[in-house]
């Protein structure tokens, strides 16, 4: 795989962990357990079974938690900054495991996805929402869809 298509899925799976933080590094964690990815020192402990059943389960308690009123907004500080550490993360996996290239590069297109992510997100389902007249509920679960299905099809890339 080509340096760049492996800076482009970094920089993806970080725009997925924008739009919901935990649901890209579950999606990487199960890759990786499932051989999808060839995660490598230092991340190797990502694709642990214990890893992505924690992940898992964190990924489903944040899509219920972001359907409830007082979950605060994706852009305050803690939300963001889980999304960019996230986006990090995973954008450093894909740099591991789809290139001989160092893992920096990786983490730095997953955190500018990240952030793209999280406040492109943002902007489109609020707009969503406005210009639909739907509940903010029917998006967001639309926007989890998006998370979800995006997030395996990049780690689904790399097998």
């Amino acid at each position: 795989m080509t340096s760049t298509r492996v800076l482009l899925f970094a920089f993806l799976i970080g725009v997925f962990g924008g739009l919901r933080s935990l649901t890209a590094p579950a999606a990487t964690a199960w890759a990786g357990h499932l051989g999808w990815l060839k995660l490598r020192s230092p991340l190797v402990w990502l694709g642990t079974l214990p890893s992505a059943i924690l992940l898992a389960l964190l990924a489903v308690a944040e899509l219920v938690s972001d359907k409830l009123p007082k979950t605060p907004s994706r852009t305050a500080p803690l939300g963001l900054i889980a999304r960019i550490v996230m986006g990090t993360l995973c954008g450093a996996a894909m740099c591991l495991a789809g290139s001989q290239q160092g893992w920096v590069a990786g983490a730095i297109a997953g955190a500018i996805g990240a952030l793209v992510g999280c406040f492109g997100g943002y902007q489109v389902r609020t707009r969503l929402v406005k210009a639909l007249g739907t509940p903010d509920f029917v998006i967001a679960v639309l926007e989890d869809l998006v998370a979800i299905g995006g997030s395996l099809w990049v780690v689904s890339r790399f097998s």
